[in-house]
């Protein structure tokens, strides 16, 4: 298991919004740290991003140099998940800013570059895999990863929906017992589904068996590819504790 993360996601002054909260990236290497070997990402190219976004938009996000650099490195952080996962290994992509609400000409929630529908064509284009199955466990439904990869019909997305912890984790489990092959397994994990977060639902342990259910169903298609990165989360004080947990059954 491979843990990707650049010194430079630590920065809390490029943006003015939750994502980029003090201590939240700390509060999560401190966990990971001890347990895992650290990747460095590169900066994704515009040619990556272009794949995805409308050039005018791409375009937008650039006047801010700043957050279009870290934009850039969040995606080139999805990417080395993607690569380090097409090859067997799980891979957790500790990023910032999140991507899951970057349509090809918007982003909203935080978001500005869609990290994986920009990581999972990637694949696509460097003939890695031709299909993919995305789980995004986020409290907020990923509907900037739908639009982004709605062209692509041999993607599956799945965003649980449900009243309570149990059938949330039943819906999942029931929807994953119906994929007979994908070439990788793709999971935006936001952990503000945390049931002292927004979300309100999921327990440091539902993180665990959903991280276990994505590398059991890796396993069964054959092949163990599996990558995640990281979305939304911002209940400091266990933030670290429930990304961790969530590796730990990923791993």
């Amino acid at each position: 298991m491979k843990i990707i993360f650049h010194d430079k996601f630590y920065d809390d002054t490029y943006a003015d919004d939750s994502a980029a909260l003090p201590g939240r990236m700390s509060s999560i290497m401190k966990s990971l740290l001890p347990h895992y070997e650290i990747i460095t990402p590169e900066l994704a190219t515009y040619r990556d991003i272009l794949q995805v976004h409308d050039q005018s938009y791409i375009e937008s996000v650039q006047k801010s140099r700043q957050l279009y650099n870290m934009a850039l490195l969040s995606a080139g952080g999805a990417i080395s998940a993607a690569k380090t996962g097409i090859s067997g290994e799980a891979a957790f992509a500790a990023i910032r800013p999140p991507g899951h609400h970057a349509h090809p000409n918007f982003g909203w929630g935080f978001c500005h570059f869609c990290n994986m529908a920009i990581a999972i064509h990637k694949l696509k284009r460097d003939k890695k895999i031709k299909s993919a199955f995305v789980l995004d466990f986020d409290a907020h439904t990923g509907d900037g990863t739908r639009d982004c990869l709605a062209q692509w019909n041999a993607v599956t997305i799945f965003n649980p929906m449900a009243a309570d912890n149990k059938q949330y984790l039943k819906k999942i489990d029931s929807f994953i017992k119906k994929i007979d092959h994908v070439d990788i397994v793709a999971v935006c994990a936001g952990f503000d589904s945390y049931i002292k977060d927004c979300g309100q639902k999921l327990t440091r342990f539902d993180f665990y068996k959903i991280g276990y259910m994505m590398k059991a169903l890796a396993k069964r298609l054959g092949h163990h590819r599996r990558f995640a990165i990281l979305e939304g989360g911002y209940y400091l004080p266990d933030l670290g504790k429930n990304v961790l947990a969530f590796c730990n059954g990923f791993e």
